[in-house]
């Protein structure tokens, strides 16, 4: 199977999406002629012109307004944030109007509509474009809230996200885009709330989200050199949330580690903590769950505190010899 890059599988995923149905469109800040802030949509406007492909003004509120508008009246919107952070400036439009409105219309109204935004740090971007917010909108009943890892999760939960009948916030780590995998050709869709064990193992789970996936199958490796093999989970979507996943695995290692790169306090790995304490694995662990997220500060625009701001593989590798004791 041919390789191409996590950029390029979301690229291929809108594409492929409208041309299949003319009510999806996208809608966004320099996403035509430019191409957007990171190139996802370069070239795009060439092929669907200006209507579908639509530039707006420097508005994050007019273009989440406009996108839950369109999406009631029965287009399919996929919305560009230039990053994450400036979903603070479209909260009401988001929180009280997008996740509300089909239960408000006792199901008689619907907003199919997805919002697709980089995040997370490490581009030198500093404190206001950095952040990883997820678990903001994890909280939102009526979202539903995806953060895929590979090129393959992200092209085929894209495509599902834009079938979907609710909003969909659709978390793009940057450091991903250039990351390559395995993709089809063809559109496809993957199951929304379905968590993937990207490695298997015996010792201690380790769920991880989004570019953590990666650093913990980094030191699955490294570990795997001393004997110790570790399973890796990534849950995808963080709502619809997959527990039943990691409840499993749980009871086969005994030990869980959760790590994010969203600051600690707060984060969604609490959650899973939680979930995973409620459950029938509870009985099973032979030691107390660890927590690594990022520290509770701004993320710095130096890159040395940038990179010590959030776990990194070293975490990972100390925190399982840690469970092992």
């Amino acid at each position: 199977m041919r390789k191409i890059t996590y950029l390029e599988a979301i690229k291929e995923s809108m594409s492929q999406m409208m041309r299949e149905n003319e009510d999806v469109f996208v809608l966004g800040e320099d996403i035509g002629v430019y191409g957007g802030a990171f190139g996802v949509t370069r070239g795009m406007i060439e092929e669907f012109g200006p209507e579908r492909i639509r530039n707006t003004p420097i508005s994050e509120s007019a273009i989440a307004g406009a996108a839950v508008g369109a999406a009631l009246t029965g287009m399919r919107p996929i919305l560009e944030l230039q990053f994450s952070d400036f979903i603070t400036i479209a909260t009401d439009q988001i929180v009280n109007q997008a996740a509300k409105i089909r239960y408000m219309y006792g199901g008689k109204g619907k907003v199919p509509m997805v919002l697709r935004t980089p995040a997370g740090s490490g581009t030198g971007a500093a404190a206001q474009h950095s952040q990883s917010l997820e678990a903001w909108m994890a909280h939102i009943p009526g979202l539903k809230v995806i953060q895929p890892s590979t090129a393959y999760d992200a092209k085929g939960l894209l495509c599902a996200a834009i079938e979907d009948d609710n909003p969909v916030i659709f978390y793009e780590h940057k450091l991903l885009y250039r990351t390559m995998d395995e993709v089809p050709e063809e559109a496809y869709t993957l199951p929304i709330g379905k968590a993937d064990v990207k490695r298997q193992g015996t010792d201690v789970t380790v769920v991880a989200t989004s570019i953590m996936v990666h650093r913990a199958l980094e030191a699955a490796g490294q570990l795997e050199k001393e004997g110790i093999q570790i399973e890796v989970i990534d849950p995808r979507t963080l709502v619809p949330l997959d527990i039943e996943t990691v409840v499993e695995s749980v009871k086969k290692t005994g030990r869980l580690i959760v790590v994010h790169e969203a600051v600690k306090r707060g984060g969604f790995g609490g959650e899973i903590v939680s979930q995973v304490m409620e459950s029938e694995a509870f009985d099973y662990l032979d030691a107390p769950i660890q927590r690594l997220g990022g520290l509770d500060v701004p993320i710095p625009y130096n890159p040395i505190m940038e990179k010590k701001a959030v776990p990194q593989v070293d975490d990972i590798v100390q925190a399982v010899k840690k469970a092992l004791k």
